[in-house]
């Protein structure tokens, strides 16, 4: 589709490889501009212009606890999708695609996209306990039917709508910054790099980045209460 609420949920559901998703918003500018101009094709407005790039330097900011206090006023999916992000500590394209299989009690099985990898690590109980309200549709936990998930996009869109309603002050909040709080709420709660690793698979260099984040709002409250 090349409506601007698609390219931009297609950006987004790339966003843990910034330089392809730019590229992908920059081709369609291109291509679009080009049938316009050179071949007078009858199109309107270029979809794509406009839209904010990740660039080079893009890091996805952890969701602050007054937009988790709103998840309540969220639509279901959106709702639905930021738990199991947080729960898992995945990519929100992996969350999003996971069956009811994939949890076996205190257990659930995870995947790594970009290792192409699935492992098996323990599930937290606020997840349990969120996933024992949630109605079985079909095989996936966010159904769109008996045997198909609601897509990323799908899910993209209704987030980008619904933090609209939140103010300016939301928009710099991606799906991708729950994973990083699921990071600092591990670091906050005196994990182990070793244990932040095992639940989220990231390399070394990003935990310790969250971890020192976490570590200066723990410190700087120790401080002031002192």
């Amino acid at each position: 589709m090349t409506t601007r609420a698609a390219i931009r949920a297609a950006h987004d559901s790339m966003a843990d490889k910034p330089r392809q998703a730019d590229k992908h918003i920059q081709t369609i500018r291109m291509l679009w501009n080009y049938a316009k101009n050179k071949l007078d094709w009858t199109l309107g407005d270029n979809p794509a212009a406009n839209i904010d790039l990740f660039g080079k330097q893009k890091e996805f900011e952890p969701w602050p606890a007054w937009m988790i206090e709103k998840l309540d006023s969220a639509p279901d999916r959106v709702r639905v999708a930021a738990e199991l992000i947080l729960g898992t500590g995945q990519r929100p394209s992996a969350a999003i695609m996971m069956t009811w299989s994939q949890f076996n009690g205190e257990w659930m099985d995870v995947t790594d996209e970009k290792g192409d990898e699935t492992y098996t690590v323990y599930c937290p109980k606020p997840l349990r306990d969120f996933l024992a309200g949630v109605r079985k549709e079909g095989r996936f936990v966010l159904a769109k039917n008996l045997t198909e998930q609601v897509t990323y996009n799908g899910v993209a869109s209704a987030f980008q709508k619904w933090r609209k309603t939140l103010g300016p002050e939301a928009k710099k909040y991606t799906l991708h910054g729950l994973r990083k709080l699921a990071i600092v709420r591990l670091a906050e709660a005196g994990c182990t790099d070793a244990q932040i690793q095992a639940v989220t698979n990231q390399s070394a260099e990003m935990v310790a980045y969250y971890r020192k984040r976490a570590s200066r709002k723990i410190l700087s409250e120790e401080a002031h209460k002192k």
